[in-house]
């Protein structure tokens, strides 16, 4: 399995890379998969040439080929101006448009204050939302005070199992996770078109449950 991590900061070093790597490494202790990193300081030039003759350069081509084949993706991106920065928009403006259709992308942001804490909800979760992607329940913003705090850590752990459990396949996860996270079950559970519900079983993971049966047991509480 692939694992490809696109990472926007612009400085050496970056707190956005430090983040992503820590996503990555939180991602890694679940699942066996090869990671990449993609630093998008070092495209700007070729995003740029992009937009303007309508093809990728050869190693903008090898990252968008890359992107394409993940079985997860990582996006971390600093805060400029209350959003994403423009260089990471301006990547995944030049992506195939459907290149990340059902792929599990974990969202990352890092600020300068926590009054940008939710960016990843009204800025990245929507653009990947557009792209098809399958945006995990567990976002992870970093502000500068939290770099150290417990609280960051748990956030980090907590995403890198999720995206750990979409890219492994069901059995290969539960070899290595002894306790089913059955909040984050319960988060992502959709409602079926086909009119069932899908429900979870701390012992035996998601379960579908005909829409009727459901609601005569709820009818029987």
């Amino acid at each position: 399995m692939k694992l490809v991590v696109v990472s926007a900061g612009l400085s050496s070093p970056s707190s956005t890379r430090l983040l992503a790597d820590r996503l990555t490494a939180a991602t890694l202790g679940h699942v066996d998969a090869e990671p990449e990193v993609i630093e998008l300081r070092d495209l700007a030039t070729e995003i740029a040439q992009h937009f303007v003759t309508g093809f990728p350069p050869a190693r903008l081509a090898a990252a968008l080929d890359a992107v394409a084949a993940a079985d997860g993706l990582i996006a971390v991106t600093p805060v400029f101006a209350a959003s994403y920065s423009g260089l990471f928009k301006s990547f995944f403006d030049v992506i195939d448009k459907d290149a990340l259709t059902g792929k599990p992308v974990l969202l990352g942001a890092t600020g300068g204050t926590d009054r940008h804490s939710l960016v990843t909800e009204h800025a990245l979760r929507p653009l990947f939302t557009y792209l098809r992607a399958l945006a995990l329940p567990t976002a992870v913003y970093a502000a500068s005070e939290d770099w150290g705090e417990e609280g960051l850590a748990q956030r980090i752990a907590r995403a890198g199992a999720e995206l750990a459990r979409f890219m492994a396949p069901a059995a290969g996860y539960a070899a290595r996770e002894a306790t089913p996270d059955v909040d984050t079950a319960a988060a992502i559970a959709p409602r079926s078109l086909t009119g069932a519900i899908t429900s979870v079983d701390p012992a035996d993971g998601f379960a579908v449950v005909p829409f009727e049966q459901r609601l005569a047991a709820l009818r029987a509480r």
